[in-house]
């Protein structure tokens, strides 16, 4: 089951980072007589690349339509009728084209 990363909620983030900012003003306050300026440091996040390649597959995965009952349930009457014939060629073909998606994944 894939994980949404862009929804992600920021709002925790930044009740650490307030809380973070009001002591540090406070300190602030009592430092600006003694030092002149001082560098806030911020936190900073990075997405690994293996997350990245989740959003990627997620993303062709949104891509994929919907499945069609009307032709899944023409194809199964074909194959209890005798009717569906199987394109070995094809079949391989399609076979050797998700092995290579597969491998674009890694």
């Amino acid at each position: 089951m894939p994980i949404d990363i862009k929804h992600v909620n920021t709002n925790t983030n930044n009740r650490v980072g307030n809380a973070s900012a009001k002591a540090s003003q406070h300190k602030g306050a009592t430092a600006a007589t003694n030092a002149p300026s001082q560098t806030v440091k911020s936190d900073s996040v990075s997405i690994t690349s293996q997350a990245q390649q989740l959003q990627s597959a997620q993303a062709k995965l949104n891509d994929i339509p919907e499945i069609d009952i009307k032709k899944v349930e023409q194809i199964k009457a074909a194959i209890a009728e005798g009717r569906y014939k199987i394109d070995a060629d094809k079949l391989a073909t399609n076979i050797a084209q998700f092995e290579k998606e597969l491998q674009d994944l890694n």
